[in-house]
């Protein structure tokens, strides 16, 4: 496996992952956990940012991940 796939694995793991917190941040009714959810999906969603940066900057620095 490539750095590029594992980067859009990863990527997409966080990306699941932060729409899942977002869910479960909706479906409870305590404050404390909605609140715990809400800053969690935050944190996934900046992380899938970072790496989205990474996947771009790398397939712009290796003519073969180049689409």
């Amino acid at each position: 496996m490539t750095t590029v796939n594992k980067l859009e694995k990863a990527l997409t793991s966080a990306q699941g992952l932060a729409t899942e917190l977002k869910t479960f941040s909706t479906d409870t009714n305590d404050q404390q956990a909605k609140q715990t959810f809400k800053q969690l999906a935050q944190t996934t969603e900046n992380i899938a940012q970072t790496l989205q940066s990474r996947l771009d900057f790398v397939k712009s620095e290796e003519p073969q991940y180049r689409e």
